[in-house]
């Protein structure tokens, strides 16, 4: 276990992360979406990420009732503030926003101090919970001055109160979370899809500035969003469909990952793990069976002349940590 930042809140080397119960992109059913949470903790998962955003609440709902015999102090749950929902007249899906449900709720983007209060108090009544441990500012790109000037102090007055133990942001970009680091006093940031074999954005601003600052860092979409779990044509890369040379990047690092005897799938859990500021990675997974794999894959062991052929062949900066 590892805590993040200065807080005392604690998590473990690797985490769930729970869109896929908010049906992203397909629906999953509540026997599923309880199994899956289920084998995690048989997997000895105590890390679960969740937010609003994830099937306009159907996540945190699923999630809450999946975690509600078990025991509190056991695990540590983290959510999401930034986009407060709203009663809508429920015609019509989600699948715009990528999940499938019904539009039950808008989506209002609000870093406001209230619009975080009242966002949390929602998600706390979604989950059955009287706590969460960990609160992100959830995707503030194009609301930067209202994040830093509003909804961060107020992360840090609940933070204070004893209402929240450890606060943060989580984005799909390094740049912003860099400013987090070095301009406030957080305790964690979510980095989605910036650390992975195909993208190394993060290397060069927010992983160094972490180092310097104390501060730990969450990766989530290691496997950038699909094309590293089953590299093929039609594949997805950051939700949408991949480029042919990252497509032909990411087969040339499977068949080298096959010639030293291991997946691919270890190999991008295993990258993302290995940066001295990283305290967790979160898989997604929708069944029982990818929650198991994916615990499998992470505890496998990655030969170091698979890295070195990696580097040798220009696949891997050289100066990535495996």
């Amino acid at each position: 276990m590892t805590a993040l930042g200065r807080s005392g809140v604690e998590v473990g080397p690797l985490g769930f992360g729970a869109a896929a119960l908010g049906n992203l992109y397909t629906e999953v059913t509540e026997g599923q979406a309880h199994e899956a949470v289920a084998a995690a903790w048989e997997c000895g998962i105590r890390h679960f990420d969740t937010a609003p955003h994830y099937g306009l609440g159907l996540s945190e709902r699923r999630l809450g009732a999946a975690l509600r015999t078990r025991p509190r102090s056991a695990y540590t749950l983290s959510t999401k503030v930034g986009r407060r929902l709203e009663p809508a007249d429920g015609t019509g899906d989600d699948l715009g926003a990528g999940f499938a449900v019904p539009a039950a709720h808008r989506r209002v983007w609000d870093f406001t101090a209230d619009g975080v209060r009242r966002t949390l108090e929602a998600s706390l009544d979604r989950l059955g919970l009287d706590r969460v441990d960990v609160v992100y500012l959830h995707d503030p790109d194009d609301h930067a001055e209202q994040a830093f000037r509003e909804g961060y102090p107020a992360l840090e007055k609940l933070r204070s109160e004893g209402v929240i133990g450890a606060i943060g942001a989580g984005m799909n970009q390094s740049a912003m979370l860099t400013r987090f680091v070095r301009d406030t006093d957080v305790d964690v940031v979510l980095c989605a899809g910036r650390h992975t074999l195909l993208d190394h954005s993060a290397l060069t601003d927010l992983l160094p500035a972490a180092v310097r600052r104390g501060v730990s860092v969450v990766v989530g979409g290691a496997f950038n969003s699909g094309l590293l779990a089953d590299p093929r044509p039609g594949a997805t890369y950051d939700y949408a469909q991949a480029p042919t040379r990252l497509i032909e990047r990411a087969l040339r690092m499977r068949e080298i990952a096959a010639a030293h005897g291991i997946t691919l799938r270890a190999a991008a859990l295993s990258h993302c793990a290995a940066h001295p500021a990283v305290a967790s990675v979160l898989v997604g997974a929708r069944s029982a069976a990818e929650v198991r794999d994916c615990a499998e894959q992470f505890a496998a062991p990655v030969p170091a002349a698979f890295w070195q052929e990696l580097r040798e062949t220009g696949l891997l900066p050289p100066e990535e940590p495996s």
